[in-house]
C-alpha cells in the first residue's frame, strides 16, 4: 500500500507526518527499511510491555547506556562491541550516537560508557562536539547518582592523544560522577586492548545487574546495529574487488595528481549511501620493503608472529605492517632493539621527536639509524611496527546512479624530502601499483551524521574544495536520480582553473540541466590575490544566510585543521553581519543548526 493513501484512510499520522515518513523511506534500502519495520515493531511490543509492568526504580530496571564519538566508524564499532558483552551477560543496554544523545538525559543516567576518538588539535570529533560543548557549560548538572566509564581511541603520532577521552573522564568525575573502572586511551592498533577493556568493564558492572529478568540491546533510530547484515564482508573480513578505473582527472601541469577510481561492488551484497565511506586496505610499495630488509639486515623468509598469524618477514611487511605513517612507538623499539644511543636519546625528548617525524616516513628512520653493530631479530622489528591500518576514502557515488559500482576521488601524496621521493601507503598502490582487473580488499564504513534531508525539497549548501568534492558528487547523483527538488548550492576550489577542476565537465552538466541551482569556484592561484571557498561564501553572504534562514542544510568536506575552520569562521561572521547578532548569538545559532543535522561536516 502507498504511504500517500494512509492519509485518506483511518491513519493515526497527520498528513505533515506522512510526509516526513515518505522522506524517509525514500532514502532506505530493502534492508533498511526491513530494520525499521522491525525496529517500530519492536519498539511498540517493549512500550505495550512497559505499560502494563508496575513501574520501579530498583537496579533492576538501570541500563547500561553507551555513547560514542565516532570521526571514522571505530569508536561505534567498539561501543557495539560492549553491547553484544553486555547482552550476553543479561545486562540491559542501549547504544546511542552522541549527535543523537539528548544531553538533558544526563541528570537521569545511573550508568553511562563513553567511547571516543579525538581529531586535530584534541578536539572532539564531530558527531560528539554539542554534548562536548554541553558538558563543559555552566548548564551541566550535577551527577552523584552516575557511574562511568570512559575509553579513547587515538593515535600516538599526534600531540593531543586521547584529549577529548581525557576531558570527557575529568569533567565527568568534577561533576561528581564515579567511576567504574579507569581510562584506558588506545592507539591505532586498539582491537586487542579495547576488547579486554570492555571485558573488565562488564566484570564490573555485571554484579549490579544480577538481578535484571532479561537483557535487551537498545539501537536509537538512526543506528544500523541491529539490522540484518546486508553482506558477509566487514572492516574484519574485507571483500575483494576488482579495480574498475584509475584515471588521472588533474592537468598535466597541476601541482596535485588525483585519480577518479572505480571499484566493482559486484556479487559482495554491500551498499552505501551518500555520505558514507570506503575503507582499503593496501600493500606497501616492494622497493620500500627491501630496502628496509637490506638496512636492517634481515632475511624475508624469517618467520614472524603479527596478529597470531604467523607469516614471513617480508609478506608481514607488504600486506600486514605500517611502512609509511612514522609515530614515535616505532622509534622507540626500534632505538632499543637495535641499541641505538642517539635514536634512544631523541626517543626520550618528546617536542624533539615530534620534530623529527614530520615528514618522516619509516624508512626514513631506519635509513637515519640502519642496523650496525647490535643485530635487530625478524620478530623484533615486526613488533615495532604497528598493524597496518585501512585508509577511509568518501565515496564519490551514489548507488542509484552506479549501481554495483564505487567511485572514489583520491589525491596521491607525492613529495619529496630528505633526498628521496615519498609516496602515500594507500593512495600510491592505488595510482602507481594496483592496475585495472586486479583486486583490492575494501568495506563500507557508514557516516549517518553526513547524510543529505530526508525531504527532497530541502536546499542544500555543499562547500567541498579539492577532493573534498567526493561526497557532494555522490549528493548530487542521488537527488538526481531521486528527482530532488530542494536547491542544490556547491562551493568548490582548488589551486587552478585549467589544472584542476575537478569533474567540471559533469558539474557543468549539472548546472546546465538545473540540478546546480549555483556553483561558485574559488581558483586560487589564478589572480594576485588568493582566493577561497570562504572568501566566495562572503562574498554572497546574503544570499548564503538567505538560504540558511530558509531551512537549507549546510555540509563540508575536506581538511579539518584549516579550510575548515576557516569556513565555520566565515559562516559566524555571516550569520552574525546577516542576521543582526552578537559573535555569541552567531556561535549559537550554529550549535543548532549542528544540533539539529543541518550543519554537517566530513573532515580529516
Amino acid at each position: 500500500m502507498l504511504l500517500s493513501s494512509l492519509v485518506a484512510q483511518a491513519s493515526p499520522l497527520s498528513e505533515q507526518q506522512v510526509q516526513q515518513l515518505q522522506g524517509l523511506v525514500s532514502q532506505l534500502n530493502p534492508i533498511q527499511q526491513a530494520w525499521v519495520s522491525g525496529y517500530l515493531a519492536a519498539s511498540a511490543q517493549l512500550a505495550g510491555a512497559q505499560a502494563g509492568a508496575p513501574a520501579t526504580a530498583s537496579a533492576t530496571s538501570a541500563t547500561l547506556t553507551i555513547v560514542y564519538g565516532s570521526q571514522t566508524g571505530n569508536a561505534r564499532h567498539v561501543a557495539e562491541a560492549l553491547a553484544s558483552l553486555a547482552k550476553a551477560k543479561n545486562i540491559a543496554a542501549k547504544v546511542v550516537d552522541l549527535a543523537d544523545y539528548k544531553s538533558s538525559q544526563l541528570k537521569n543516567e545511573q550508568y553511562l560508557i563513553i567511547v571516543t576518538s579525538t581529531y586535530g588539535e584534541g578536539e572532539p570529533p564531530e558527531n560528539a562536539v554539542s554534548f562536548y560543548n554541553f558538558l563543559f557549560s555552566k548548564k551541566a548538572p550535577k551527577v552523584p547518582q552516575l557511574k562511568f566509564a570512559v575509553l579513547g581511541l587515538g593515535d600516538t603520532s599526534y600531540e593531543f592523544f586521547c584529549k577529548t577521552a581525557a576531558d570527557f573522564d575529568e569533567r565527568l568525575a568534577e561533576l561528581g560522577g564515579q567511576r567504574l573502572q579507569a581510562r584506558a586511551d588506545l592507539d591505532v592498533d586498539y582491537d586487542a586492548a579495547a576488547s579486554s577493556w570492555n571485558n573488565a568493564l562488564i566484570s564490573v558492572v555485571e554484579p549490579e545487574f544480577a538481578t535484571a529478568p532479561s537483557a535487551q540491546v537498545i539501537n536509537w533510530p538512526g543506528q544500523a546495529t541491529t539490522a540484518a547484515p546486508a553482506s558477509q564482508y566487514t572492516k574484519q573480513q574485507p571483500f575483494a574487488a576488482e579495480l574498475y578505473t584509475n584515471q588521472k582527472i588533474t592537468g598535466r601541469d597541476s601541482g596535485k595528481d588525483v585519480r577518479h577510481i572505480e571499484i566493482s561492488l559486484a556479487e559482495s551484497g554491500l551498499t552505501y549511501q551518500p555520505g558514507d565511506a570506503l575503507g582499503v586496505y593496501f600493500e606497501n610499495d616492494p622497493a620500500i620493503v627491501a630496502e628496509l630488509l637490506q638496512l636492517t639486515a634481515l632475511e624475508g623468509e624469517a618467520q614472524v608472529t603479527v596478529a597470531n598469524q604467523t607469516l614471513s618477514l617480508s609478506d608481514a611487511l607488504t600486506s600486514q605492517l605500517e611502512l609509511t605513517q612514522s609515530y614515535p612507538a616505532f622509534v622507540e623499539k626500534y632505538a632499543a632493539a637495535s641499541a641505538n644511543d642517539t635514536l634512544q636519546q631523541l626517543a626520550a625528548d618528546k617536542t624533539a621527536l615530534r620534530a623529527y617525524l614530520t615528514d618522516r616516513q619509516i624508512i626514513d628512520i631506519v635509513r637515519d639509524y640502519p642496523v650496525s653493530q647490535t643485530p635487530i631479530s625478524a620478530q623484533q622489528l615486526a613488533d615495532a611496527l604497528r598493524k597496518q591500518q585501512p585508509r577511509l576514502y568518501s565515496i564519490a557515488s551514489s548507488q542509484a546512479e552506479v549501481e554495483d559500482e564505487v567511485h572514489l576521488t583520491v589525491a596521491v601524496v607525492r613529495y619529496d624530502a630528505f633526498g628521496q621521493p615519498h609516496t602515500g601507503g594507500a593512495s600510491g598502490y592505488l595510482a602507481d601499483r594496483l592496475a585495472e582487473g586486479d583486486k583490492v580488499r575494501v568495506f563500507v564504513e557508514q557516516n549517518n551524521n553526513f547524510r543529505l534531508p530526508a525531504n527532497d525539497d530541502t536546499p542544500v549548501l555543499m562547500i567541498g574544495p579539492g577532493t573534498g568534492i567526493a561526497p557532494f558528487r555522490a549528493f548530487l547523483q542521488e537527488r538526481d536520480a531521486r528527482g530532488a527538488s530542494g536547491k542544490n548550492w556547491l562551493f568548490f576550489g582548488n589551486p587552478h582553473f585549467t589544472q584542476d577542476f575537478l569533474y567540471q565537465t559533469e558539474l557543468q552538466g549539472y548546472l546546465k540541466q538545473g540540478l546546480l541551482t549555483k556553483l561558485d569556484v574559488a581558483f586560487s592561484r589564478d589572480s594576485a590575490q588568493k582566493v577561497y571557498v570562504q572568501d566566495k561564501l562572503r562574498k554572497h553572504a546574503a544570499e548564503v544566510y538567505q538560504w540558511l534562514e530558509q531551512g537549507a542544510h549546510v555540509y563540508i568536506c575536506g581538511d579539518a585543521n584549516r579550510m575548515a575552520k576557516d569556513v565555520h569562521q566565515a559562516l559566524l561572521e555571516i550569520v552574525q553581519q546577516q542576521g543582526s547578532k552578537t559573535a555569541e548569538q552567531a556561535q549559537q545559532y550554529l550549535d543548532e543548526l549542528r544540533v539539529a543535522k543541518r550543519y554537517q561536516k566530513d573532515v580529516y
